[in-house]
């Protein structure tokens, strides 16, 4: 069929014409939008500029043909052949690519966001700044593509074939590459925010300078990847493989990786402000220093020398724990909750509510917190909703007197260094909680006064595994006394027998602060 009596019948209103041959034809900028031109042969045709939309070019062959500037928003290309077609600003947005074929062909600048591309095959492909934002990508093949500055905001990768694709540069911000091999993809200076890299190949994977922040990348496969300066912080990284991994100045600031396999990884000069730093495999690791500082600036370092990075790596997580002389029932629950609810709202120190483990005549909450230096003023704020707050606090309060008055003439500068911090955080912490509205925590507990009131044991464990114990009801454990005794004896031991019960000696808290892990700033 000819060209001119194509665009006739089209005229006329015709809209099938299924397996036509129109190979070499020249349609630039014709409209065919909404025709069925399946099964076509349009290889090495010219339809640069054309309104294909809507069209359905299932099966048709477009090999080596220009397609620049064309209008295929929603058509149907599914089992199409387009390989080495001319592709360069075409519009495929909301079109059906499945299986379709395009192999080595020019897409430079296309638009293909929303596309469904399940399968399609773009080996070499060259869609070097295109458009595939929530596009469908599962399935297909991108080996070897050119991908640079390309926009894949929200696109699904998932079981994708990436070998040595380049997407560097690229904006794959909340993209789905969950299990996809992506060893030796080039991700250099690419936007991964957001994404799905869970159980993701990404061996020997480039990621230089990448965009990590709040990705999962738990269970994934990192071993040998280039991570130098990449920004990890909030991101997911349980459970991966990091063996031999670069991760030289790269920002982990938050990052969640227990159970992550450090062996032979480079770390030197990572930010590594609130990061958990037990649970890991760091053999053979590489790491000279790091920076600790909040906003990773650089203002709080800590070098290491031979051997001391081990140390670092492998310390208890510091944590609270109260234990209290009473099972926690469903209302108590309650009323716990809405109490560390409201001290949160106007306490930041304690975001996190505590893990609870409850049972047959005890409860016990555990507070993990970030550092050691926070271990007193977290037990000082923690104990708020319970009668016992007083004494404990005051019995923290006259720990940290006894300490500094101790620390003057006994122990060395970095040590008194380090109690003058604490005694800092502690009076910091003490004038946030005068600010804290107790009549918002305490009408609740009123209903469940047999458990607020009940014995408590507050213990600290620092991060060398070290506990000490702050405060020890003496009525803890005595439940078969009658309630009247137990508050004269409550009473009695808060007036003159707490420190005798509560206060360990000097020595040992001396040595339970000496078990923390010293960050010295440089």
């Amino acid at each position: 069929m000819e060209v001119e009596e194509l665009l006739k019948r089209y005229a006329a209103g015709e809209r099938e014409f299924t397996g036509i041959n129109l190979c070499e034809a020249n349609l630039s900028r014709v409209n065919l939008s909404g025709a069925n031109l399946s099964q076509a042969n349009m290889s090495i045709a010219n339809l640069s500029g054309a309104n294909l939309s809507g069209a359905n070019l299932s099966g048709t062959k477009l090999n080596v043909t220009r397609l620049s500037g064309a209008n295929l928003s929603k058509a149907k290309l599914n089992g199409a052949i387009l390989n080495v077609a001319n592709l360069v600003r075409a519009n495929l947005s909301d079109a059906e690519l499945i299986q379709a074929s395009l192999i080595r062909a020019e897409l430079i600048r296309a638009e293909l966001s929303r596309a469904n591309l399940i399968e399609a095959n773009l080996n070499a492909a060259d869609l070097r700044e295109s458009k595939l934002r929530q596009a469908n990508l599962s399935g297909a093949n991108l080996s070897e593509a050119d991908l640079r500055g390309a926009s894949l905001v929200g696109a699904n990768l998932e079981q994708a074939k990436l070998n040595q694709t380049d997407l560097s540069g690229a904006d794959l911000s909340g993209a789905n590459l969950s299990n996809t091999e992506l060893r030796h993809v080039n991700f250099n200076r690419a936007n991964l925010s957001g994404a799905d890299l869970s159980g993701a190949n990404l061996r020997w994977a480039a990621l230089s300078g990448a965009n990590l922040q709040w990705a999962n990348l738990s269970d994934a496969k990192l071993s040998g990847a280039n991570l130098i300066g990449a920004d990890l912080s909030n991101s997911n990284l349980l459970n991966a493989s990091l063996v031999h991994a670069d991760l030289t100045q790269a920002n982990l600031i938050r990052a969640e990786w227990m159970g992550a396999d450090l062996s032979g990884a480079t770390l030197t000069g990572a930010k590594l402000y609130g990061v958990s730093r037990f649970g890991l495999k760091t053999d053979g690791m590489i790491c000279e220093w790091v920076d600790v500082s909040p906003h990773g600036d650089h203002t709080q370092l800590h070098r290491f020398e031979p051997e001391d990075s081990k140390k670092f790596f492998n310390q208890t997580p510091p944590t609270v724990r109260i234990v209290i002389d009473a099972p926690l029932d469903q209302e108590a629950n309650f009323a716990l909750a809405n109490a560390y609810h409201q001290i949160a709202l106007q306490y930041s120190g304690l975001s996190q509510p505590p893990s609870i483990a409850v049972g047959y005549r005890r409860t016990v909450l555990t507070f993990r917190v970030e550092n050691d230096e926070q271990l007193f003023p977290t037990a000082y704020v923690a104990i708020l909703p319970f009668e016992n707050a007083a004494p404990t606090q005051r019995n923290i309060i006259t720990l940290i007197k006894q300490i500094r008055a101790h620390a003057t003439s006994h122990l060395s500068i970095p040590e008194l260094r380090r109690i003058q911090q604490l005694s800092t955080t502690l009076s910091q912490t003490l004038n946030q909680v005068h600010a804290i509205e107790l009549s918002k925590i305490f009408p609740t507990m009123e209903r469940r006064a047999s458990f607020f009131n009940a014995p408590t044991h507050t213990i600290l464990l620092n991060s060398s595994d070290q506990s000490l114990s702050v405060y020890h009801d003496p009525s803890f454990g005595k439940r078969f006394m009658n309630s009247a005794s137990t508050t004269n004896q409550k009473t009695s031991a808060d007036q003159g027998n707490s420190s005798q019960f509560a206060i360990p000696p000097l020595n040992i808290v001396v040595d339970f602060i000496r078990g923390f892990y010293s960050i010295e700033v440089q």
